[in-house]
């Protein structure tokens, strides 16, 4: 179980790497730093004409070919070892087959180019591979009891907004992403409300106006959701430490957020800043496919 475990955590935090490493080529418009030629730079096994845009893309593709073996042999090993768990298997398939076809869909882009709609969920497709992956770490670290999740019961109702949430934060992170291939960070200058022009604006500035403040309206209606089910889990799970600690830890992840955010806007979108935006909703994507894990397993409780 040694082996395993290391490689959950080696896989775990290798998909947060893939996923930033892709917020980095986005944010720096290095998407073609090696041309139209993959997985070679430029046709070349070592390019012989170097700069940042190459680096960054040549990089990624390494990390993310690096983890993907890492993923695949977590993927093998999981599938043998605690395949009788019953969510395992599942999460094995998923985990891989969501980085493949993240890692298709970047060649595919590179090669033949895709409209800015197709690459937005590129990154969303990562987060279900991170989220599989994340997984399948918790589950194996539950084996031996370093954390008791078997007592954690979730009623219908609150089942029911768990499999909503993570539904709508996916799509809020297309959107999300939609702005970053669109260009569209910086088309609302003022944050919250955009005041640049009007709100029928309909040319292809306001088309992206529009796309700006969609993303900014969904995350809001993620905040207020997420508050909501916070005050809810602590009315009504108040001797549950896993549900009131998840869900403390969920609602400081989303003003962390939505600070960040706004500090995308306020610093004209500093790199550093805008790769933080990326990592925070990671974590919250993961933290809330924890929670949707849980439901699963109180479903089947109940039906038992």
């Amino acid at each position: 179980m040694k082996l395993l475990k290391g490689l959950a955590v080696l896989s775990t935090f290798g998909m947060l790497l893939v996923l930033l490493g892709g917020a980095l080529v986005t944010k720096t418009g290095s998407g073609m730093g090696c041309g139209q030629s993959w997985p070679l730079c430029h046709g070349q096994l070592i390019p012989s004409s170097i700069n940042l845009e190459l680096i960054i893309e040549l990089s990624h593709r390494l990390v993310s070919g690096g983890v993907g073996l890492f993923v695949l042999a977590l993927a093998i090993l999981s599938w043998r070892r605690v395949g009788h768990i019953r969510e395992v298997k599942f999460l094995s398939f998923l985990a891989f087959f969501f980085l493949l076809a993240q890692g298709l869909i970047g060649a595919a882009a590179v090669k033949w180019g895709q409209s800015d709609f197709v690459l937005a969920m590129h990154f969303g497709i990562s987060l279900v591979s991170f989220s599989a992956v994340l997984l399948l770490t918790l589950i194996i670290f539950e084996i031996d009891k370093k954390f008791d999740a078997d007592s954690v019961y979730i009623k219908k109702d609150l089942r029911i907004q768990f499999y909503g949430l993570i539904s709508y934060v996916l799509l809020v992170v297309y959107t999300g992403a939609l702005v970053r291939h669109t260009n569209s960070s910086m088309v609302c200058m003022d944050w919250p409300f955009c005041y640049n022009r009007s709100p029928f604006d309909f040319s292809s500035y306001g088309i992206y106006q529009w796309i700006q403040m969609g993303h900014r309206l969904a995350a809001g209606m993620v905040f207020i959701w997420t508050i909501y089910l916070f005050i809810k889990v602590l009315r009504e799970y108040k001797d549950d430490s896993l549900m009131r600690t998840g869900w403390l830890i969920a609602v400081i992840l989303m003003i962390v957020q939505v600070a960040l955010g706004a500090f995308v806007i306020i610093t004209y979108v500093h790199l550093i800043v805008a790769l933080l935006h990326a990592l925070v909703i990671s974590l919250y994507v993961g933290l809330l496919s924890y929670f949707l894990l849980l439901s699963s397993r109180s479903a089947k409780k109940h039906k038992d």
